[in-house]
């Protein structure tokens, strides 16, 4: 049965079918074939959906969404311009600080390439840059959305695998800051050595008015953090946080939140929402099938014949996911994936968190790499170009991450000293 299910899947990923659907059909073989009630599926679409983390996943979605439509992105990116836009190639490195402020509270990398590029990939193509550069850095950059807490694959791998979401989550600020000042040291030298970016300081705004300007857009991802950490409330209470407060700031601050906006943007946030919570429902189908089937023991056992330590063992699992993450969806593959390996994984002694914080950091290089990569396609859509355009700027910011990735992976104090200093 696992073996019908996994190449039948496979099948239909090469005949193009979406992959929810695919995972749902190779469950639906599998469940045939081993002669069960059409009943498990529905029971186990139930299983896999009624989990209280999930509940977070809409509101984070509709938080980020509210953030573009509501004014909040463009304060925080008028912020970033004023700390490190005055430098040369400073445009480019306020990409990614940008991406990193809001990714403390959009959790999707989707909506940090949406609500970001829209306003500096036009800024950085009128201060001299290639387009296609500036796509790429955009693309690239918004993977912090799933990386910088809150995330949405984190919220999932902690659903699929019972581990913590508060844990995942400050496990996550480490590496965030890694890939984030690594990429900007990059686009800092490439700006030198090719000679952009001289004039990017021409239009911003100095540091103090930018700070008032922005100080309530800055004081939401210090809320919703600040609020998980502190005690006050969960994860799941702080995604519902983030959408009210950017409801009121919207509304009745900046006053760009219209009757028609909002309702495009709820439109848009429950078609995101109703493709995750498809893959999930699917996902958790197809992982009890092969549960069933015995494959988490015998995968385990399989690898561990094959790695005999655990940096072989990573070193390996981070090849598979590259490739996987490249024509896989990032939320399929983790609520696929997470409950085969992490028990591997802890077999040889990584913790639960550092784990997770590698197989999300890995598979959001999927989102930047064809030919599945949803930050790629988005970022070709704001900035209006074709993919294969992209591809030659896009291959050093993908070797950036991954030296970053192997260095989160082998040094695991960056992962971990947040947590132990918070969780002991």
């Amino acid at each position: 049965m696992p073996q019908l299910m996994v190449v039948s899947m496979l099948l239909f990923f090469a005949l193009s079918v979406p992959v929810a659907v695919s995972i749902g059909l190779a469950s639906m073989l599998g469940v045939a074939y081993d002669g069960m009630t059409w009943l498990v599926i529905a029971q186990q679409v139930y299983a896999a959906l009624d989990k209280y983390p999930l509940v977070a996943v809409p509101f984070f979605i509709l938080a980020g969404n509210l953030m573009e439509a509501g004014g909040i992105s463009e304060r925080m990116v008028d912020f970033a311009k004023s700390v490190v836009g005055g430098m040369q190639g400073g445009l480019a490195c306020s990409c990614v600080l940008t991406c990193m402020i809001f990714a403390a509270v959009a959790g999707s990398s989707v909506a940090t390439t949406f609500a970001v590029g829209a306003i500096l990939i036009p800024a950085m193509v009128k201060h001299g840059y290639p387009k296609p550069f500036a796509a790429s850095l955009q693309a690239s950059a918004a993977e912090l959305g799933v990386i910088i807490p809150p995330s949405i694959p984190m919220i999932l791998f902690a659903v699929s695998t019972d581990t913590s979401v508060g844990e995942l989550f400050i496990a996550g600020i480490g590496p965030g800051i890694l890939i984030a000042g690594t990429l900007m040291i990059y686009v800092w030298l490439y700006a030198r050595r090719h000679g952009y970016g001289k004039h990017d300081g021409a239009d911003r705004l100095p540091l103090w008015p930018a700070l008032k300007r922005a100080w309530l857009a800055l004081l939401m991802p210090a809320i919703i953090l600040g609020g998980i950490y502190g005690g006050i409330f969960t994860p799941t209470e702080a995604s519902a946080v983030a959408v009210v407060y950017a409801l009121i700031v919207g509304i009745f601050v900046y006053r760009r939140l219209t009757f028609a906006s909002l309702s495009a943007t709820l439109h848009r946030s429950v078609i995101s929402t109703a493709v995750i919570m498809f893959v999930i429902a699917n996902a958790g189908v197809f992982g009890f099938l092969l549960n069933r089937a015995g494959i988490p023991a015998a995968l385990g056992d399989w690898l561990g014949m094959i790695f005999h330590d655990k940096y072989a063992f990573l070193l390996g699992v981070n090849a598979a996911l590259f490739i996987i993450g490249m024509f896989i969806e990032t939320s399929a593959s983790i609520v696929v994936l997470a409950p085969l390996l992490l028990p591997v994984a802890m077999q040889f002694g990584v913790d639960p968190a550092h784990f997770g914080v590698i197989m999300v950091v890995n598979l959001a290089l999927g989102m930047v790499t064809p030919p599945f990569g949803v930050n790629l396609f988005a970022a070709c859509t704001v900035a209006n170009l074709p993919i294969e355009r992209l591809i030659r700027p896009l291959l050093p910011f993908v070797a950036v991450v991954v030296g970053c990735l192997l260095v989160i992976t082998y040094v695991p104090w960056i992962t971990l000293f947040f947590k132990e200093l918070v969780y002991g």
